[in-house]
């Protein structure tokens, strides 16, 4: 059996791995509040970078990334999920207080916890 052409990719693609008709061409991340796939460019970068996660609008920042829709409802999923120290790996994140959301919070215009 010859494996598809790149052409046919598209066809044999599952539901779950396309997004709102795009190609395969584009990232797909997931969301760590609602736990949807969306296309990269939808979606904020998160980096952690210490005990504070600030956004990185540019995607240059070092280190592991987490994606988060511009929607104060994921956001308040993620933190009630307590997704942060899952997101970033950290086994010292302990609560959801623990982490500096400040930068994140201001994004969505809510005032800053912590």
């Amino acid at each position: 059996m010859t494996p598809p052409r790149p052409a046919d990719r598209v066809a044999t693609m599952s539901r779950h791995d396309r997004v709102a008709g795009d190609g395969p061409d584009r990232p797909v991340r997931t969301c760590v509040g609602c736990r949807s796939r969306a296309v990269q460019s939808d979606l904020v970068r998160l980096v952690a970078e210490g005990m504070a996660i600030k956004p990185d609008t540019r995607g240059r920042r070092p280190g592991r990334g987490a994606y988060l829709h511009h929607d104060s409802r994921c956001f308040e999923l993620a933190e009630r999920r307590r997704a942060w120290s899952r997101a970033f790996r950290s086994r010292t994140g302990g609560g959801p207080t623990r982490w500096d959301l400040s930068r994140v919070a201001s994004l969505f215009g809510d005032a800053p916890r912590g």
